[in-house]
């Protein structure tokens, strides 16, 4: 599969992708805890430098923490189309964030309506991984996605342009959490986590005249100060990320994407007053109820596999 996809997969073997899944759910609660911390960072820098301006230096300074943590070690890639596509699509889900945070949406309202992304993750497995998924499941993402329209309440405050953004940044997101899984098998997870940010440079510079920078490209100390937390953060969490998605299911770590929510309704508080909204809570209670539940129901059908195994082995 891998030969082709690429020509240049064969040149080496594939990485064995364990399943070491409570590694993996650590290491993706390491990494969601840093990127909630860089979020706040770029929010709070946004009106100051604009998005584009935010997308470069965030680049910048997140390649050159992944190159100092791996010692310029393990950077070339393999897998270079899906790879350089995958980075480019989340360079779409940072603009989609970017600009509703640009446009003072809030930082945990924002957390909520992305965790739409755990739901679609599960959906996406089922083409792009080949996982099975019943009809338990199939119901309990539809009131899933119920509960994102409670979220957004048509009619409430945040039926808003944005929020219809967050929810396809969202869906890319998804897609680019698989893609993570379909990577791990050929290239390492600080090559995918470099690329990822390496782009951000290009397409930043192209957003300029879409989002014009709001002072000079080298803001001022403590804006400068930020930029580098949210880069380096940012490399630090995608080093994280792709070394989850390489040891263990997608089907285990999605549920733990709804952990920002938390960070972000408490660093949404702490630094601008935020708080979250009746419909907000209930919405994402739903959709985390529905999201557990997938992953209670992934665990009882490997259950069963394993156990269908067993028996036709005796």
């Amino acid at each position: 599969m891998a030969d082709r996809q690429t020509g240049t997969a064969a040149a080496r073997p594939l990485l064995p992708l364990t399943q070491n899944t409570l590694r993996g759910i650590a290491i993706i609660v390491a990494g969601y805890t840093v990127i909630s911390a860089a979020d706040a960072a770029v929010k709070w820098a946004l009106p100051e430098v604009g998005v584009a301006v935010a997308m470069i230096w965030r680049g910048v300074f997140g390649m050159l923490a992944i190159a100092l943590l791996s010692r310029g070690r393990g950077l070339r890639p393999v897998r270079k189309p899906l790879l350089a596509l995958r980075s480019c699509l989340h360079c779409v889900v940072t603009v989609a964030f970017y600009l509703a945070w640009f446009n003072a949406f809030p930082l945990g309202a924002s957390y909520a309506v992305n965790a739409a992304a755990p739901l679609i993750m599960t959906l996406l497995a089922i083409p792009l991984l080949g996982e099975k998924v019943g009809w338990r499941r199939w119901t309990s993402t539809c009131v899933g996605f119920a509960g994102v329209m409670i979220i957004l309440q048509p009619g409430g405050e945040l039926w808003r342009w944005e929020a219809a953004m967050l929810l396809a940044g969202a869906a890319t997101l998804g897609l680019t959490r698989i893609w993570t899984r379909v990577l791990a098998a050929t290239d390492t997870p600080q090559t995918i986590a470099f690329w990822l940010l390496a782009a951000h440079v290009p397409v930043g510079f192209l957003l300029l005249p879409v989002f014009p920078p709001l002072g000079p490209l080298v803001p001022r100390w403590d804006i400068f100060v930020c930029l580098a937390f949210l880069g380096m953060a940012n490399g630090c969490a995608h080093l994280l990320f792709s070394r989850a998605f390489a040891i263990a299911p997608v089907s285990a770590l999605a549920p733990y994407e709804y952990t920002t929510l938390l960070w972000g309704g408490v660093l949404g508080f702490v630094i601008w007053a935020e708080v979250p909204a009746w419909n907000t809570l209930a919405g994402a209670v739903v959709v985390i109820g529905a999201g557990l539940y997938n992953l209670h129901r992934e665990q009882v059908r490997r259950r069963e596999d394993r156990a269908a195994a067993a028996m036709g082995a005796r």
